[in-house]
C-alpha cells in the first residue's frame, strides 16, 4: 500500500496510575488542541475515583522507594534521563504543539528537561548533607538530625510549562523519597502523559509517580481533602484554587508549597523554569528528624568510653 492511502495510527492517550495506563474509570475524554485550535488528540478527563486510585498506588510504593538508598533513587533519575533522550523528537513535536513554539525553540525546552533529571539525580545523596547533620549540646549527648521524605505528595504540574515545568515539579519530589500523583497541565496535557510512557520504561516503580489529567480543580480538590495524602503542591493552581485547597488541607495538617504570586496580566507562569532551580524544592517535602544519644560521662580528660 502507497504511503498516501495508508490510514495513520492515532495515539491513545491514557493516564498512568501504579505503573499502569488505564483509562478514566468515567470512561470520559476531553479534546486537547493545539495553540492554534486544530485537534491534537483525545485526553482521560479524570474523576475523584482516579484520584483516590492514585493515592493508594502512591502510599503503596512509598515504603520500598523511600526506603531506598538514595544513590540508588540518583541512578533511576539518571535513567530517566537516558529515556527521554532517546525519545527526544516525540517530545520535541508534543511540546512544539502543545506551548505554540517553534521546533528549535521546543528542542532547547526538551534538553533543558532532560537535563533537570540529571541535576536531581546527582542531588538525591547529597541534600542530607546540607538539611541535616549534627547539633551542638551543652551535656553528654550528640544529636544528629537527618531529613526524611514526607509521604505522598500531590503535585499540581504548571499550567503554561506543559514538560520543562512538570519535570522541575516531580523530579525534586521524587529524589527526595516521596511518591507523587500528578495532575497534569489542563490544556496541555500531552507531555505529561506521555512522559508516564518514559517512567514506565525506566526503573521508576509503579506508584511513584502518578499522573493524571482533567479539569485541575475537580481533581484536586478530593486531593487536597484525602486524609492518605502527606503535603499538596499547589504550583499550578490559580489565586482562587490555591486557597480553597489550602483550606482543605489544613484538615490533616498538609504540607503546603504555595505557587509565585501571578501577575494577572501575564500569559506565562510566574516562575522561570529555566532558571536554576536551586534545592528549595527538594527540601520543601522533607522531615527532619532528631536523634539523641548518650555518650556517658564527661570528665576533664573526655568521654568515659
Amino acid at each position: 500500500m502507497s504511503e498516501n492511502n495508508r490510514l495513520g495510527v492515532f495515539k491513545t492517550y491514557k493516564l498512568y496510575v501504579g505503573g499502569k495506563f488505564p483509562r478514566s474509570e468515567s470512561g470520559r475524554v476531553y479534546e486537547v488542541s493545539d495553540s492554534k485550535g486544530q485537534w491534537l488528540a483525545n485526553a482521560p478527563q479524570s474523576s475523584r475515583k482516579d484520584a483516590r486510585d492514585a493515592v493508594v498506588a502512591a502510599r503503596k510504593a512509598f515504603g520500598g522507594w523511600s526506603g531506598a538508598t538514595a544513590y540508588n533513587r540518583g541512578q533511576v533519575l539518571y535513567r530517566v534521563a537516558e529515556m527521554l533522550e532517546g525519545r527526544k523528537e516525540q517530545f520535541v513535536r508534543e511540546v512544539a504543539a502543545s506551548e505554540g513554539l517553534s521546533k528549535s525553540k521546543a528542542a532547547a525546552v526538551v534538553d533543558a528537561a532532560i537535563d533537570r533529571w540529571v541535576w536531581y539525580a546527582g542531588w538525591t545523596d547529597k541534600i542530607g548533607q546540607i538539611s541535616g547533620g549534627a547539633n551542638p549540646v551543652a551535656g553528654p549527648f550528640f544529636n544528629l538530625s537527618t531529613p526524611e521524605p514526607t509521604g505522598v505528595v500531590a503535585v499540581l504540574a504548571p499550567q503554561k510549562s506543559s514538560f520543562l515545568g512538570l519535570v522541575s515539579v516531580i523530579a525534586p519530589v521524587i529524589a527526595t523519597g516521596n511518591t507523587a500523583v500528578v495532575i497534569a497541565s489542563a490544556d496541555a496535557p500531552l507531555p505529561a502523559l506521555s512522559l508516564g510512557e518514559v517512567l514506565a520504561t525506566s526503573d521508576v516503580p509503579g506508584g511513584v509517580v502518578n499522573i493524571l489529567s482533567g479539569v485541575t480543580a475537580e481533581i484536586a480538590a478530593p486531593l487536597a481533602a484525602h486524609q492518605d495524602v502527606n503535603a499538596i503542591d499547589l504550583t499550578g493552581a490559580d489565586a482562587a484554587l490555591a486557597k480553597e485547597l489550602e483550606i482543605a488541607a489544613a484538615d490533616n495538617l498538609k504540607r503546603v508549597l504555595r505557587p509565585q504570586p501571578v501577575d494577572a496580566d501575564s500569559a506565562s507562569d510566574s516562575e522561570d523554569w529555566q532558571a536554576s532551580p536551586g534545592t528549595h524544592r527538594l527540601t520543601a517535602f522533607l522531615e527532619t528528624k532528631t536523634v539523641w544519644h548518650p555518650t556517658g560521662a564527661l570528665g576533664a580528660a573526655g568521654s568515659s568510653y
